[in-house]
């Protein structure tokens, strides 16, 4: 539960996507007539959210809904701290962590507000946000059908007023010659008492309304019925496709659902497919399966890309079965209650047998690195804890930590608790750190770290992080693991899987003393650089840390995703995924969904080359762009004369290529060549050689969309399920929103499973299409 004050009175739904669809003016006035507690007349009231005004105190409980800009002033935790989700905003899962003032947080009843006055300044608010500049009214999508039905009509319509103005010219033109020289040519028709529709004296204005007439009479060409019975049929199978019980997920109880009756017959036509990975082939929930500790690699499981991997490499005897996973070196099967978030065995360390093992001092840190360095906050329900955090990776750690042995259950301002396995004793004790500063994780920085004090009275800063950045933190001293560990790195991004590198580091009081009184000055500052003062001054404090090991998550596949690629590739339809994992990972990834199969030709075009890396460490920007297209032109070249050989031996074929040399490929002078070599393969993996490149593969995804929708002339879709993807949504010709759990974004279809697609006389039937 939060306090919060208004700062707009605008409705988001209201204001944001209100012209969409008729679906979507229903959901406005859902949102707007939804109530809310309202501090009024010293005493908290019901209203509704449309009746807010600015400045008016509000109460927003767990999972409620808040269409309005809010100030947070106090919160139910004592820290006065509470998490947001944005993902119907923005389509962003993490949770945003926000935090209430010292002055405010103590507001927590209706007598508190009595004697309360404060003034907020505040800009960026209701139209002025980011979210509602960047807005943009969706595209309108018409079925080719239906633009050549427009062509037919025009050509008809022109066809009807050619007829009647040819037919009225020789109307005018005969009734002027009725009447000449007094004389009666056509005296049957008794042009001395006639009206104006046959007037000899007013020939002109009788041509006019013949045309007129003309017009109406043969309306008929026009064919306005068929128009009617079309729509009347396109509304009906959108009634269907809402009603597909294939498509149903019970889970969330929601159906697929057609935002637009307009694109049906379009499904059918569909050429290219364009999609994400991320939430849209893979589930967005993330499962801890294995560890790295000490130089020690953990967790005896298989991941899906680790069984495609083995079958690529003829190993089948390495797949075995789900249930394989769960078998020990013993033979004993560890079965047990379903974890959400946690999917690891290994009976080395799990039931608290992590004592016994060499680095035992080692995985205890490890460990309380997992329970201590997040932002998480314990929620507990009948005697069951469960976490709330700002991503699923995040929740993952502190559960991996909690089912082995460090079970965080308790969170305040200045201290965090756990329950801990002790590895002298073997014992449960509790122990309280003192938690002194958060810093913060950001893109920029790749990495998060907690200041404690524990309860030896020990300055301990804990880090968690990505590769790239941490193992260039490292002490001397602090590197006896590392060729290992980056080894085990290797294998789990190979096995499609998450990594972040844990470490730490002991400081002593001047230290931190020092490093605290500047660190104060950097929080506090009003200067426009002051996110850079703050980063300078934790990159001070995160160094000469201590290698501890790296985790590895899992983002598993969506269920029925190899099935469905594969019956798309044997309908002959073009599949794209445009992802940011790395290269390695990609391809990996693509063999577990059947993206790339055995014996295809794969085309990879990557600018990972010791030549440009000369030029990159040179810094000489024209010279790596000039060096970089030449690169590609190459590429693009041999990857075309690879094709044709590949096509003389009935052999379909993949390119993988990356989001550096994917910018380049886009240039106005490869830009033909690149989609010629493109459309030729079966599969297009786009995905990115450096975290940098994630944000540019993001924003090329409309470019390609385009591209490829122009360049081939053919039907394109694209599916995707977070705000990033709304681009490429709107840009093909039809745009598949998967509702999962990032939120619903612009699109024509929202689907909750994967294509259901049926082979029936060697046809595909495509709208079974969608879903996750």
């Amino acid at each position: 539960m939060g306090l919060c004050v208004s700062l707009s009175a605008g409705m988001r739904f209201g204001c944001l996507q209100a012209n969409v669809s008729l679906h979507m003016q229903v959901w406005d006035i859902e949102a707007n007539n939804r109530r809310v507690q309202v501090y009024r007349n010293k005493s908290f009231c019901k209203a509704k959210w449309k009746d807010l005004r600015v400045g008016d105190i509000v109460k927003v409980d767990k999972d409620e809904f808040f269409p309005a800009d809010l100030f947070l002033l106090s919160s139910s935790y004592e820290d006065g701290i509470c998490y947001v989700e944005t993902m119907n905003l923005d389509g962003e899962t993490n949770l945003k962590l926000k935090h209430a003032l010292e002055e405010t947080s103590s507001l927590c009843d209706e007598k508190s507000f009595q004697q309360f006055k404060a003034v907020i300044k505040f800009i960026f608010t209701g139209h002025d946000t980011k979210v509602m500049q960047n807005a943009t009214d969706p595209p309108s999508k018409r079925s080719k059908i239906e633009r050549r039905m427009d062509k037919i009509v025009y050509i008809l319509f022109s066809t009807l007023v050619l007829i009647s103005f040819i037919g009225s010219v020789f109307f005018g033109t005969e009734t002027r010659k009725d009447i000449s020289g007094g004389k009666y040519r056509r005296w049957y028709l008794r042009p001395d008492d006639t009206t104006v529709f046959y007037d000899p004296q007013r020939p002109v204005l009788a041509a006019f309304l013949h045309f007129l007439t003309g017009l109406m009479l043969y309306g008929y060409l026009i064919p306005i019925s068929l128009y009617v019975s079309i729509e009347i049929v396109k509304v009906l199978q959108s009634i269907f496709i809402n009603q597909d019980q294939d498509m149903y997920y019970e889970e969330t109880d929601k159906p697929a659902h057609a935002r637009t009756s307009n694109l049906n017959e379009e499904l059918g036509q569909i050429d290219t497919i364009l999609s994400d990975k991320t939430g849209t082939l893979t589930c967005n929930s993330m499962e801890f399966v294995k560890c790295s500790i000490a130089g020690t690699a953990y967790g005896r499981g298989m991941t899906e890309v680790e069984r495609a991997l083995a079958r690529r490499n003829d190993r089948p005897h390495e797949v075995g079965d789900a249930s394989s996973d769960l078998l020990g070196d013993s033979g004993e099967i560890n079965l047990g209650k379903p974890i959400k978030g946690f999917n690891f065995r290994d009976e080395r360390i799990m039931h608290g047998r992590w004592v016994n093992e060499p680095h035992a001092d080692v995985i205890q840190r490890f460990f309380r690195v997992l329970a201590i360095c997040h932002t998480a906050i314990p929620d507990i329900n009948e005697g069951e804890i469960s976490y709330e955090a700002e991503s699923p990776d995040e929740a993952a750690f502190v559960i991996a930590a909690r089912e082995l042995g460090f079970e965080f259950f308790s969170r305040k301002q200045t201290c965090i608790s756990l329950h801990e396995l002790d590895h002298k004793s073997g014992g449960e004790v509790d122990r309280t750190y003192k938690l002194l500063h958060v810093l913060e994780f950001k893109s920029s920085r790749k990495r998060m770290s907690v200041i404690v004090r524990n309860p030896e009275n020990q300055l301990l800063l804990l880090s968690k992080g990505a590769d790239s950045v941490m193992f260039d933190r490292l002490s001397k001293e602090g590197r006896m693991f590392e060729a290992q560990t980056r080894d085990h790195i290797r294998k789990y991004a190979e096995a499609g899987l998450r990594t972040l590198v844990l470490a730490y580091r002991d400081l002593d009081e001047e230290e931190y003393e020092a490093w605290e009184e500047e660190f104060s000055r950097a929080k506090t500052s009003v200067a426009a650089d002051h996110d850079a003062l703050v980063d300078a001054a934790c990159d001070k404090i995160e160094r000469d840390l201590i290698l501890l090991g790296a985790t590895a998550v899992e983002d598993k596949l969506q269920k029925g995703v190899p099935e469905c690629i594969d019956r798309l590739a044997q309908a002959g339809i073009k599949i794209w995924v445009l992802t940011g994992d790395k290269m390695e990972t990609a391809i990996n990834i693509g063999y577990a969904c059947s993206l790339l199969r055995q014996g295809m030709k794969q085309v990879v075009i990557t600018l990972d080359s010791q030549d440009i890396d000369v030029l990159r460490k040179q810094g000489d920007k024209e010279a790596i762009a000039k060096a970089s297209c030449e690169s590609i032109r190459k590429q693009i070249r041999e990857g075309k004369s690879q094709l044709i050989s590949a096509k003389e031996n009935s052999v379909s074929s993949a390119l993988i290529i990356d989001g550096e040399s994917l910018s380049f490929a886009l240039n106005k002078n490869l830009e033909k060549s690149f989609l010629e070599l493109a459309i030729d393969c079966a599969s297009v993996i786009c995905c990115r050689s450096s975290p940098k490149q994630k944000a540019l593969v993001c924003a090329i995804n409309p470019v390609v969309t385009r591209l490829v929708k122009m360049g081939t002339g053919e039907t394109t879709l694209a599916i995707g399920d977070g705000a990033n993807d709304v681009g490429m949504l709107q840009e093909a010709d039809i745009g598949v929103g998967i509702s999962g759990v990032e939120g619903m974004q612009l699109c024509d279809f929202s689907a909750f499973k994967w294509f259901r697609i049926s082979m029936r006389e060697q046809s595909v039937t495509p709208f079974s299409v969608s879903s996750p």
